[in-house]
């Protein structure tokens, strides 16, 4: 099975995909995330797995947008508890760095670390995991990654400190996407064994039209069909200045609930997707 991710080897998006999919998976890795869609797409790779959600950081708006512009659906989802480690080349000791790379994100996660260790430059960079790659590539004993554990071992660096982050409490939300019209035909790439039969949640886009009052009555109708709103989010419809499209997540006890909560939502708004049915995680 393949499955793409949007980032470098090593990264937490790959930790993700080995922990919802197991090792035996080819990975993938895609420098931006619309090409990770564009795989999905042409049938390159049969899954791909995104991050939509960091329990401190909020949504990731890009792969909202990305799922309502194309035929996508989503299968599973997980949480991933985010850890960051301090990784250099083999036998560099904390004394001999003058510098740390990491992804802006990641270096706001580990204020408290970088604060502590004023002699170090914290210097942006594009990956957690690339900026592993990138110094083992280039033999750099004065510089560290700040990284998941996965990229050590990918790339053959050694872990200098665990748990950099400022927040124990810091996970983030990845859902596993296929391409909407794709079967199950029981090769080694279906994906109809992965999606969970015992769903409970699911997610849905819709707009409203510019009016006072449309969006609490779309909010009210899903509360009717005995959904539980768990996730609402809003995101610009391009070219109509002021508009937004939503996306929500609900949970319910009964697929009947969520058809019904599907059914009467389409008699209230303009545009209505679903975008998958799974298992929360």
């Amino acid at each position: 099975m393949k499955v793409a991710i949007q980032g470098e080897l090593g990264s937490n998006s790959h930790m993700a995909a080995i922990e919802m999919l197991g090792d035996a998976i080819e990975i993938v890795p895609c420098t931006v995330s619309a090409e990770v869609f564009e795989r999905v797409l042409d049938g390159s790779v049969d899954a791909t797995v995104l991050p939509i959600e960091n329990s401190l950081h909020g949504s990731v708006a890009e792969h909202y947008d990305l799922l309502l512009a194309h035929p996508v659906r989503i299968l599973r989802e997980s949480l991933l508890r985010i850890r960051f480690n301090l990784i250099a080349m083999p036998g560099v000791q904390l004394g001999d760095l003058r510098r740390v790379l990491s992804h802006p994100v990641a270096l706001a996660q580990c204020r408290r670390f970088l604060t502590e260790h004023r002699e170090l430059e914290a210097v942006p960079f594009y990956d957690t995991a690339g900026s592993v790659k990138h110094l083992m590539a280039a033999g750099l004993r004065d510089t560290a990654g700040i990284a998941p554990e996965i990229a050590a071992t990918q790339y053959g660096g050694e872990i200098l400190l665990r748990g950099l982050e400022d927040h124990t409490q810091n996970f983030t939300r990845f859902h596993l996407i296929e391409r909407t019209d794709r079967p199950g035909d029981g090769s080694s790439g279906d994906m109809s064994s992965v999606g969970d039969l015992a769903c409970n949640k699911m997610s849905v886009a819709f707009s409203v039209e510019h009016r006072p009052g449309t969006l609490v009555a779309a909010l009210q109708v899903l509360a009717d069909a005995g959904v539980d709103l768990t996730k609402i989010e809003s995101r610009p419809v391009p070219g109509r200045p002021w508009e937004y499209v939503f996306y929500v997540d609900v949970r319910f006890d009964h697929f009947s609930r969520a058809d019904a909560a599907l059914a009467v939502l389409r008699e209230h708004c303009g545009m209505v997707k679903e975008l998958g049915r799974y298992r929360a995680a």
